[in-house]
């Protein structure tokens, strides 16, 4: 992998905020030729340093959904339980992002759903059938005010 200078960093943070934008408008902000922009972004591609590039949907406008933070605690956790359940997280579109995390809980997944009859039906196919889980806590958001991906990339070393 290439290391990253600091028009790399330029360009990502301006792709972060806007993937759409083309190479002119990344060049007048950068400093370099439209078709240099090109081939850093195909190169950050290629590498795996922009890893997805997706639209962000406002839940609102397409139905109103609620977003749950589940918070999944195995009753016991042998290797080929963690890496099933992970696996079929990977699965499930209600799940938007999952984390194995330390601590009291073994995994923390948040969630959207339509309504309550939609978490209850998630929550029966995910949790109550499983029998590694052991016991999970809903967290249900009120409101969203901050939601986003946007990597924090300062200056490289």
């Amino acid at each position: 992998m290439t290391e990253i200078d600091t028009f790399d960093v330029k360009i990502l943070a301006l792709l972060q905020a806007n993937s759409r934008q083309t190479a002119e408008t990344i060049s007048a902000e950068v400093g370099l030729s439209p078709a240099a922009c090109q081939r850093r972004i195909k190169r950050l591609r290629e590498e795996g340093v922009i890893a997805k590039e997706i639209a962000i949907l406002n839940p609102k406008a397409v139905g109103g959904r609620t977003t749950l933070i589940v918070q999944v605690n195995f009753s016991y956790g042998c290797t080929q339980s963690i890496d099933s359940f992970r696996e079929q997280m990977l699965q499930v579109p209600e799940v938007q992002q999952g984390y194995y995390v330390t601590g009291e809980y073994d995994f923390v997944l948040i969630m959207t759903v339509k309504d309550m009859l939609d978490y209850d039906r998630i929550t029966r196919e995910l949790f109550f059938t499983n029998p590694s889980v052991g016991r999970f806590q809903t967290i249900v958001a009120i409101d969203t005010f901050k939601s986003g991906f946007t990597i924090p990339l300062g200056t490289p070393a």
